[in-house]
């Protein structure tokens, strides 16, 4: 059961910088928000709240777990249960849990790895007839290589003429000597 809920920020966060957007309850005398006055958001209540059944699931409807190492991963119920590995796993651990959620069928949320995909041989697409091969320069690359070759002299930079100042006038001090 999914409804549409307001967005919850707080009084006169889209007014100054300083106000920040996070809910933070109103307090004051005169607040509107607090008075639920027409055109200004609406105030956190409980009657706000998700079906308890439905509370905490991930948005595909399956309850996630998270987790540290590969025996996290026994008793999970892939029918009823997601993965969700901790942020302090690192690259070898990760790799590990990813491996044998595969062999027990559980979805992982974020798997996020970056040596897997280094890892794996990259394929060249086979060229089709008549497209030249990337090892071939067409013609505008020839083009572009020679024009990267040519050196550009580099041009001096414009000097701002200096002002001319007026030389400050001098008077003689009227005294004693």
């Amino acid at each position: 059961m999914s409804y549409r809920r307001p967005r919850f920020v707080r009084e006169e966060s889209w007014r100054y910088k300083r106000v920040k957007e996070p809910w933070r309850a109103p307090h004051g005398k005169t607040s509107r928000v607090r008075r639920s006055k027409k055109g200004w958001p609406a105030v956190v209540k409980i009657g706000y709240s998700r079906p308890r059944a439905t509370r905490g699931l991930h948005p595909s409807g399956l309850r996630e777990v998270l987790v540290w190492r590969a025996k996290d991963l026994i008793g999970l119920d892939p029918k009823l249960q997601v993965a969700r590995i901790a942020h302090t796993v690192g690259e070898n651990k990760r790799v590990q849990i990813i491996d044998e959620a595969k062999k027990a069928n559980i979805r992982i949320l974020n798997p996020g790895l970056k040596k897997r995909a280094e890892a794996l041989p990259e394929v060249p697409a086979e060229p089709t007839v008549g497209e030249p091969t990337p090892s071939e320069p067409t013609p505008e690359t020839k083009e572009e290589e020679k024009a990267a070759t040519e050196k550009k002299e580099p041009q001096p930079a414009k000097q701002k003429p200096k002002k001319k100042t007026k030389p400050i006038a001098t008077t003689k001090r009227k005294g004693k000597k």
